[in-house]
């Protein structure tokens, strides 16, 4: 069997149904059982229309990265047979390549400006899920993915594992669902810590990349607990105000080709607005996620303060 039928019918395939049946049931829930939820059929469509047409787009564009990782895989160091312990050790091992991947898409400007399109709704619910860019094979952070494949695992099965990683996160991305065992939220990604992902308070903003495993947080220092009495406020931190589908999707590349090519800027600035961090500008005049975080942490303090 060849490896697209593999990854495909094996997982998405078989996965879309079970989207879809839960997007329904959260609909009838909130609409029916007057369920508190976050809906919005505006919104709610244009999700799930950048969803089915990133498979299209993604699919096409996926040779680079199977291509890559072929390539990749005359060069390993062992050939790691496929046993059940060599899959669920893939799996963890794929787990933390996907949130270096996702820390950087946060992080650089560059992946930024692909993974901004999942974080451009203001609602939280299955279907945000589907809201995924259309050139994720253009990031770089493919590259992620060949130390696995260099160490002995085969290509099919590390982006096996990939896949249904992003089948467990479609999962994640409603409110119907409040937090769960301690165990559990000590452990795995949930719906409550991945609620704090997409929020836009100072706080919360970039915590909890996290995939399948929260681990990974909480040992490397960006982990943050769903507080109920500040809810996250969803969406970017200057959010969009459109459905537009092809605005969503390639603003923030508009916005990198006018500040490259920008006049009265060095090319060390230029090269900065592709994989300096988002919000970063050549003359302070913006705000990163650190500035918002230390601006309302000052803000936090001066009131302690003052009440002293």
């Amino acid at each position: 069997m060849a490896l697209e039928d593999i990854v495909a019918s094996k997982v998405t395939l078989i996965a879309i149904p079970f989207f879809f049946g839960a997007i329904f049931l959260e609909t009838l829930a909130v609409k029916v059982f007057k369920v508190p939820g976050n809906l919005d059929m505006q919104d709610d469509g244009t999700s799930i229309f950048l969803g089915l047409t990133s498979v299209l787009t993604n699919g096409a564009s996926a040779f680079l990265t199977l291509g890559l990782l072929l390539w990749a895989a005359q060069f390993r160091i062992a050939d790691i047979p496929l046993t059940l312990s060599a899959i669920i050790v893939c799996f963890i091992l794929d787990d933390m390549r996907y949130y270096l991947h996702h820390r950087m898409a946060h992080r650089i400007r560059w992946p930024w400006a692909m993974h901004v399109t999942h974080h451009s709704s203001t609602h939280f619910n299955f279907a945000v899920a589907l809201r995924q860019g259309w050139t994720k094979h253009f990031t770089g952070t493919t590259l992620l993915k060949v130390p696995l494949v260099l160490i002995g695992f085969d290509p099919v099965l590390v982006i096996f594992c990939g896949a249904l990683n992003a089948v467990y996160q479609f999962f994640l991305h409603t409110e119907l669902v409040g937090k769960l065992h301690p165990w559990i939220e000590a452990i795995f990604n949930t719906p409550s810590h991945h609620r704090v992902h997409h929020g836009k308070n100072p706080r919360y903003l970039d915590t909890n990349y996290a995939g399948t495993l929260i681990i990974w947080d909480r040992l490397f220092g960006t982990f943050a607990e769903e507080d109920l009495n500040d809810r996250p406020d969803y969406g970017l931190v200057k959010d969009l105000e459109t459905y537009n589908p092809i605005t969503i999707i390639f603003h923030e590349y508009w916005g990198v080709l006018k500040d490259v090519f920008g006049p009265n800027r060095s090319w060390k600035d230029r090269l900065k607005y592709i994989v300096a961090q988002p919000g970063w500008s050549h003359d302070g005049s913006r705000q990163t996620s650190l500035d918002i975080k230390r601006e309302a942490a000052q803000k936090v303090q001066q009131s302690l303060t003052a009440r002293a």
